[in-house]
């Protein structure tokens, strides 16, 4: 039976990533020895990081005046690495969900950090908006998709301060005006590579303004100055995202892999609305994530929701449990999930109903 890969992180790979990273780990680049031995000082790697940095640059538009480096720790990692390389005084946070407020979290550590505004009081089942920015803070930081909660920011904020984004959940699933920011960082387990590296990019002249002491794997101008070279990088996952990539190219770069990133997210959100068993979290269709479909059973079918997890799982539908902390059903419709899986999932949830 065809699984029917649903998870939110780690999540589904291209099968031309995944297929390439065997190859890989047989014999890289014709060396005759494995990527996952290779050293990271050898042509043939450094070769695959610049490709791997171009080929972000090209897929995402990134302007002159910006670098991209790939970093180990995660995405998590850079919740510190931002206030410590960015504010001098204070800075202001858009509350979302929950990394956001772990990122808000380490942020205080370094000075005074502003909750400009939240969505917590409907248990973030909405974007806030027409919130007050202050104009004096050293940057402004949101989280684009909302893995947990399901919800999205589809268009780039135009503000007057340094803007920060998180883009760990939709990073390549639509196009950027990466010149609105002053970084954007992404962990590599959605829509890149297995879990292991973060891709970062930096408006350079962000950079040098803060008075404190930055230890040195954590300053973001050594990673620049070393192409992300300064310490063993994490060889593989670097390997892997080339290959996503290098995939997300032939597709046609971010503007093709929107539209079907649409077209799924409507196939799911039409049935989800249609079907008498199921609602969906999100009510305003504008704030709904197009990476991250969450829905939850009607007031009167909730005693259900075991079954029909347990019946989706017979049909190979995989990953679609909702986080812990809310419930429910999340069904992770990433880049690299074809509308195949997705049309699996409406049919299944179409059986269901007719047997009740």
């Amino acid at each position: 039976m065809k699984k029917h890969n649903f998870y939110a992180g780690p999540s589904i790979l291209p099968q031309y990533t995944i297929d390439k990273s065997i190859e890989g780990i047989r014999d890289f680049a014709g060396t005759g020895l494995s990527v996952l031995e290779i050293s990271h000082r050898s042509k043939e790697f450094i070769a695959c990081m610049d490709n791997a940095i171009g080929l972000v640059k090209e897929l995402l538009d990134v302007p002159s005046g910006y670098q991209v480096i790939f970093l180990g720790g995660g995405a998590s990692l850079q919740f510190a690495m931002v206030p410590m390389n960015l504010m001098n005084s204070r800075s202001a946070y858009l509350i979302t969900g929950e990394w956001a407020s772990k990122a808000f979290r380490e942020a205080k550590i370094y000075g005074e950090a502003l909750e400009v505004a939240s969505s917590k009081d409907k248990n973030f089942s909405y974007i806030p908006k027409n919130y007050s920015l202050p104009s004096d803070v050293d940057y402004f930081h949101i989280t684009t998709n909302n893995t947990i909660y399901g919800t999205q920011l589809r268009e780039d904020p135009l503000v007057p301060v340094p803007l920060v984004a998180d883009m760990s959940s939709d990073i390549f699933s639509r196009p950027v005006d990466v010149s609105r920011y002053s970084i954007i960082y992404a962990g590599a387990q959605k829509n890149l590579a297995p879990a292991g590296v973060a891709m970062v990019i930096i408006k350079e002249d962000v950079l040098g303004k803060v008075t404190r002491p930055i230890p040195t794997m954590l300053d973001y101008r050594t990673h620049i100055k070393a192409g992300s070279m300064f310490n063993t990088p994490p060889v593989f996952t670097v390997f892997a995202a080339e290959q996503t990539l290098k995939w997300l190219k032939e597709l046609g770069g971010v503007k093709a892999i929107e539209k079907k990133n649409i077209e799924k997210a409507q196939m799911l959100y039409d049935e989800i609305e249609r079907n008498k068993l199921f609602k969906p979290t999100v009510g305003d269709h504008e704030d709904r994530s197009l990476m991250n479909i969450c829905f939850i059973m009607t007031d009167e079918y909730k005693e259900l929701e075991k079954d029909f997890l347990e019946f989706a799982k017979s049909r190979g539908i995989i990953g679609i449990a909702g986080h812990r902390s809310v419930g429910g059903f999340r069904a992770s419709t990433y880049n690299a999930l074809p509308a195949e899986s997705v049309k699996a999932l409406v049919d299944t949830m179409k059986e269901f109903e007719k047997n009740r």
